[in-house]
This record gives C-alpha cells, structure tokens and sequence, in this order.
C-alpha cells in the first residue's frame, strides 16, 4: 500500500432494485443469503487495495447489487491489522470484510479465531493453495517483479532472475551505486512477507540482500514510489514489486520495464477473509464471493490491473498469462500456517540483525 487513507469511500447505487438474484451455478437458497444482506444494508470493508484501483469493482458490484452499500476503508497494512484488533477489543463496530496483500497477518487472524468459517460457492473454481480453512480466501495472482529504466539500463545488463542480478551487482558495483530500490522489510509487512520468501526459495538469497547494502539500497515502504524512483532515474532498478502496479504503471510510461524473474517468479495474493464477529455477515458473504466469481475477477484482470486467480478469465493480467510467460516457474505463495512462523518475536529479533548486517554489507 503506497498511502493511508482515512476516508470511507462509500459507494450508493440508486434506490431501484430487482429482486434478489442468485448468481448461475448457485445453490438455489442462495437467494436467502441475498435478501439478509439487503436487509443488513451494507458492508464495511477494510482493505490495502486503494480506492482507484478497487473503484471499477465497487462500481460494478453496485450494480450488480443495488440495494447494498459498500463503506470502503483504504488503509496501509498495518494500520488495517490494528485497527481491526482494537475496535474488535473494544467491541466497537469494524469491518465486516478484510482485504489486504498482508498474507501473514490475514493466516494469524484466521489461526486466532477471528474470521468466519464460510463455504464460498465459488471455492471448486478457486487453487487449493488459495484457500485456508475455507475462512482465507486468496483474491488475485499477483507475480513479484523487477522493474527498470529502459534508457538508463543497458538491454545486456537487464537482469532476467535473481542470481543474475546478484551476478549484476558484483560485476559492476560503481554503476549500480545508489541505483537499487526494495521494500524495506523492517518497515513494510509486504516487505517482510516477500523478503522472508526469497530467503526460503532462493540459496543465495542473503547474499543478494548483503549485495545490496554494499550497493547502498534506497529502501522504501510503497511500490508506486520505488516505480516513480526508477522511472525518474534516482534509481534504475526496482526490486521486489508487483507486477500489478508495474503493469499498469508501464501501460503510462514506456521507458518502465518489468521482468517476471526466469527462476522463480513469487505470485501473492490479496487475502480476503470474513471477520468473525462481523455485524453484517450476509453482506460480507456477498461481497466475498462477487470477488471471487468470474464476473468479479475478470473487472481485477481486465480494470483493476490486480491480476485474475482464476483459470476462465481472460486478458494480460490473468494467471492463464502469467503461465504462458514463465510456465512452471511461478511460486505462489500458499495461505498456510507456514506464514505464521516468521511473525514470531524470536524470529523477528534474528532476522532483524541479519539484515541490518546485510545492509552494511557484512
């Protein structure tokens, strides 16, 4: 998440409605579910994807739904974790529906008995590594890129994977001085996440991170501003963003290019989960499974630029076209207890020193 917004967006259709419909494929009594949520009148969303980028869907999903209103909270990932745990604590009313790229903290939640079990009916179209429990649902396919600055770096020197970016970073360390960019880990939940799976997928992983302390890294907490640094030139290379935003972005600015990493390529998924306690559960019910329909995730591939989970939609940001640019290489990273590990306090504290170790170079 680049920015915080306090604001609830709030999207109101007009007050025609049909009667309830129950979407094609539905149990038939799928229709109660409907006329609850109605008569509940809206949801509350928290969520880490921004207002611009959730805008179309809470459009459409007006339209589908009219009757319903969708109070829409744009937040950074950690001011949504503990938001929600306070006003939770305090029995204060919070949102009804969770929606963050924050995997961990979603699988914690979820581990801590604060997120609704629910049986979506669109789970058979859904990857087993999506779903937790049925209460964690993964939204998107999003891969983790490179982005460079076409006219500031060479073709040759264009790194293609991980270790040919290590290989990069010793060959020519005057040229790449001050000229990377990355997640900070120690500052961004999404940078930690990734960080954490680099150093389970790639052997080499602490030597890349030491290859960037010695290049003096720019690390930052937002992808749009690791995008803006390389696109100025400030920074040529951008390690570790989504290639949802690069894609979108480089659709605006030509000169921004991205690689899928040859080796591996990390795909994340926004993780949307029910709370347990949630005031409006019909409603979240609903909202959940719009997002994860065909109707839903083909408004994420094909306006959102958020990237489809889903096999039968079509368009650049699907992962039907992410298999056919890099095929088996792609890693998604499961919604699992498997997260959980690396959120606990002695953990923390050990990676803590070894990548301030990393970033002097040592």
């Amino acid at each position: 998440m680049s920015r915080i917004f306090a604001a609830a967006v709030a999207v109101v259709a007009g007050v025609a409605s049909a009667d309830a419909q129950v979407p094609p494929g539905y149990p038939a009594d799928y229709a109660k579910v409907v006329e609850a949520a109605e008569r509940e009148g809206r949801v509350v969303v928290y969520s880490t994807t921004d207002t611009l980028a959730a805008g179309q869907l809470l459009r459409d999903y007006a339209e589908l739904y009219p009757r319903l209103r969708v109070d829409y909270f744009d937040l950074n990932s950690g001011e949504l974790y503990k938001r929600f745990l306070a006003e939770s604590a305090a029995g204060a009313d919070t949102a009804d529906l969770l929606w963050t790229s924050s995997m961990d903290s979603q699988v914690k939640l979820a581990a801590e008995g604060k997120a609704a079990t629910y049986a979506s009916p669109e789970l058979r179209s859904l990857p087993k590594w999506a779903v937790w429990q049925n209460q964690a649902y993964g939204t998107t396919y999003e891969p983790i890129t490179f982005v460079y600055n076409k006219r500031l770096v060479p073709a040759a020197e264009v790194p293609q994977d991980h270790s040919a970016l290590l290989a990069l970073l010793d060959a020519k360390p005057a040229a790449y001085k001050g000229k990377i960019t990355a997640y900070d880990p120690e500052k961004s939940g999404t940078g930690y996440l990734l960080v954490n799976q680099d150093i389970k997928t790639f052997p080499q992983g602490w030597d890349l991170f030491r290859a960037f302390g010695k290049s003096s890294i720019r690390l930052s907490t937002a992808a749009a501003d690791m995008m803006e640094f390389v696109i100025s030139g400030a920074q040529t290379i951008g390690y570790g963003v989504f290639g949802s935003y690069a894609l979108a972005r480089s659709k605006k600015v030509p000169d921004l290019g991205l690689v899928m990493p040859k080796d591996y390529t990390l795909i994340m998924s926004r993780v949307a989960l029910i709370a347990a306690r949630a005031k409006r559960p019909n409603s979240a019910r609903l909202f959940l499974d719009y997002l994860l329909s065909q109707r839903g995730q083909n408004v994420i591939a094909n306006h959102a630029d958020l990237y489809s989970l889903r096999d039968d939609v079509p368009g650049e940001a699907t992962a039907k076209r992410v298999a056919e640019l890099i095929g088996d290489r792609a890693r998604p990273i499961a919604i699992s207890p498997d997260l959980l590990a690396p959120l606990s306090e002695p953990y923390r504290r050990d990676f803590s020193k070894k990548w301030q170790a990393a970033m002097k170079g040592q």
